[in-house]
Order: structure tokens, then sequence, then C-alpha cells
């Protein structure tokens, strides 16, 4: 059988089987015996094995414990933008922008600055507004080249940068880069800068003007913003019990859609008695939709 499979250039179980057959031999039980000796060619299971798959790695803990938003950051810097600065007697003077994205790697929120060079001074200054305006953070994760800190080569600054380090020191955080060549292990930050350019896109069609200023430009990456912290983390349940969306925002903001009450009549003291337990119950609330449904989301291994 092994002579007969070589002959017909180690083709299927019919060829070989006829080819044995054609060769004057009848075999009891013999589309068992071809399949199994099929099953065992190594030159077949060379050819037409199935390929392997790179088995998903356990996600790294800053991912998977919570707590306060923008604690554990993850960076990357996207653009550029031309936008138009000042007139000049030869026309339009000209000048470019960039973006820093800033993405919380457990309440998916995201956090957007423009920056006006690639310089270490611009880039510091955009994390001195990002930690004005969310606090302190623990934990910096980037990929290496391709962002500011982490020695990009479009950037040109070192790692080593003495006055980034100095920075990183005062605010006692810490910068962890990812191996290089493995852009697969940011796609936590690489797939909130497409959600982002996708939604700019949109947004510039609806503007409609032929010269993007700076402030048109700092304006529109606001709204982008805050469509992203509005955006679903889990699929959005048919449940009427559940009537909230589980949003970055919901913990960012403290504020839900108003959802209208239910017909009757109610005392007025039960209506401020709810307001003020729906505050100090939403961050609760939003972690543990976010263990029952997020969480598990992020379990299967792909």
């Amino acid at each position: 059988v092994r002579h007969h499979h070589e002959q017909v250039a180690h083709q299927g179980r019919h060829l070989t089987e006829g080819a044995v057959r054609s060769a004057g031999l009848w075999l009891i039980g013999g589309k068992r015996l071809v399949s199994s000796i099929l099953r065992k060619c190594v030159t077949c299971n060379k050819l037409r094995g199935r390929m392997e798959e790179q088995k998903m790695s356990n996600l790294p803990a800053e991912r998977l414990n919570p707590g306060p938003p923008f604690t554990n950051v993850g960076v990357d810097v996207f653009g550029p933008w031309t936008i138009s600065s000042r007139r000049t007697r030869g026309g339009i003077a000209e000048n470019k922008r960039w973006a820093v994205m800033f993405t919380c790697l457990v309440t998916r929120a995201v956090h957007i600055e423009v920056i006006e060079s690639l310089s270490s001074s611009s880039f510091i200054n955009a994390l001195r507004r990002f930690t004005a305006v969310r606090g302190p953070v623990r934990l910096f994760r980037s990929d290496q080249g391709t962002n500011f800190v982490g020695a990009c080569k479009e950037l040109q600054i070192k790692s080593e940068d003495h006055e980034l380090t100095a920075y990183l020191q005062d605010q006692g955080s810490t910068w962890m880069f990812n191996p290089p060549h493995s852009s697969h292990m940011g796609g936590v930050w690489e797939r909130m800068i497409g959600v982002a350019r996708r939604i700019l896109d949109a947004l510039l069609i609806q503007t409609n003007t032929p010269h993007l200023s700076h402030e048109v430009l700092v304006t529109l990456m606001s709204e982008v913003m805050a469509i992203m912290n509005t955006r679903p983390l889990v699929p959005v349940s048919s449940d009427p019990d559940m009537p909230t969306v589980l949003t970055p925002a919901m913990l960012l903001t403290q504020k839900v859609e108003p959802v209208s009450p239910p017909p009757g009549e109610y005392d007025l003291k039960d209506l401020y008695n709810k307001q003020w337990k729906q505050v100090q119950s939403l961050a609760d609330t939003f972690w543990k939709r976010w263990r029952q449904e997020y969480l598990v989301s992020l379990q299967p291994r792909r």
C-alpha cells in the first residue's frame, strides 16, 4: 500500500486504493488499511497537515485587577496632521501636529493630547496635562520604537533621556516596554488608535473646512475622546432590568443616561434618597458588571 501510495504522488485515499486495485490486489478491509497508512504518512502530513496556531498567553495583571481609572496606562503616538498656523504674504503657513493616546488598561477609557512637535519637552508637557486631569499613573506601557519614551525612531529620542527619566521619577511612575518586534503585545492601544482614526475621519468630513487649525484639531480630538469613552464595553443587553450600558464614561463622569421612572406616586424623600445613593453605588455597579461581563469576555483564548 505504501508503494502504490508513493506511485500516485501521495494523493488521497481514493487514488491510492484505485492504484492498489489496478495492480490486481484485493485487500480485505482495504479502506481502513489505506486510511491508517495515509494518517501516518509524514509527507502527507507536511503537505496537508493542519496549520498550528499560536496559543494566546495569559493577560498581564495590570489588565485584570480593578483600580482607579488611568492607574495603568498604555501610550502611543499617532499622526501627523497638517494645520494652518498663520497667514503670510506668500499664502498660509502650515505646520504639523501629532496626538498622544493614553488608554486605561482596565476600564478601556482613553485620553488624547495634541502635541506640537516630537521633542522631549513637548511630550513631557502632554504627560503633565494628562496627569493634571486624570491623576497620577502607576504604570505606563508602550511599544519599543513606536512612541516617545520607547526610543521611537520617528521621535528620535533615546529611552535614557535624562529629562524624561527625572520627570517620571518625580511622578513615582514606572515605564514598561514591550519586547522589540512584538507589536501584537500592544494591541490594547493599537486598537484604540484605529477607532480614533475612523471617528476623526468622519468628523473631518462633517466639518468640511479646507484648512484645519490647531484649535479645531484640539476640539475634534476632544469629541473623539468623548465618543470613544461612551462606547459599550460589552454587547448591549435587551434585558429591561439592565437599561444602562457599561461604558468607560460611566466610571469617569459618574453619569448615566436618565431612565424614565416607573408609573406611580412617590414621596419626595424617596427621590432624594435614590439620587444620593445612585452616586455612591455607581462605581460599585461598574466594577460588578466589569467582573461579570467584561472580564469574562477576556478569558477565552484566541
